[in-house]
């Protein structure tokens, strides 16, 4: 008897660490976040991946840029939020065209109790398109492993710069 495989639309986080794995991402940089916590455990607990808990967002983009000329290759997690922390720093892989992959968890919208989310969550996509990276955005989970899959390939192969915006739908309502 096998396993059975995951089901993407109750484990997707397991789906994307597996499609990241897949691409040879070898180094992950996150700002805790409570809509990445699942995918962060799998990574901290894989002796092949080095993991970075950011002091802010914006260190992670040094960090993508470092693992790159480094022979590797990283992947970013971060909140909306945190989007705003990155945008001058972000110039850095937009001129030096090295691979660059977000995923981004959105605040700010279905169901959000914080209004202090609200405004960067409308100008999250917005400023990442400025700024000159490629956004995509996913709703259901089947949609997001396919456009993490999508993304590391433009992102990887093509050293293209790429962030992918997880629905706050996807992740479900915040409670405190």
């Amino acid at each position: 008897m096998h396993s059975p495989k995951p089901n993407p639309e109750t484990d997707w986080p397991s789906e994307l660490y597996r499609v990241l794995k897949a691409a040879d991402v070898r180094q992950m940089s996150y700002v805790p976040d409570a809509g990445h916590s699942q995918l962060i455990r799998l990574f901290s607990a894989d002796a092949d991946v080095t993991t970075h808990v950011l002091t802010t967002e914006e260190e992670g983009i040094a960090i993508a840029a470092g693992a790159w000329l480094g022979g590797q290759r990283s992947v970013l997690l971060m909140q909306s939020s945190g989007v705003g922390n990155c945008i001058n720093m972000l110039s850095l892989s937009a001129i030096g065209r090295f691979p660059l992959l977000m995923l981004v968890t959105m605040r700010g919208e279905w169901a959000e109790f914080n209004p202090w989310q609200v405004p960067m969550s409308r100008a999250t996509q917005p400023s990442l398109e400025a700024i000159g990276l490629k956004v995509m955005r996913a709703e259901t989970a089947e949609d997001l492993v396919e456009t993490v899959e999508s993304a590391a390939s433009l992102a990887y192969e093509s050293d293209q710069q790429i962030a992918v915006l997880i629905g706050q739908r996807l992740i479900g309502k915040k409670k405190w």
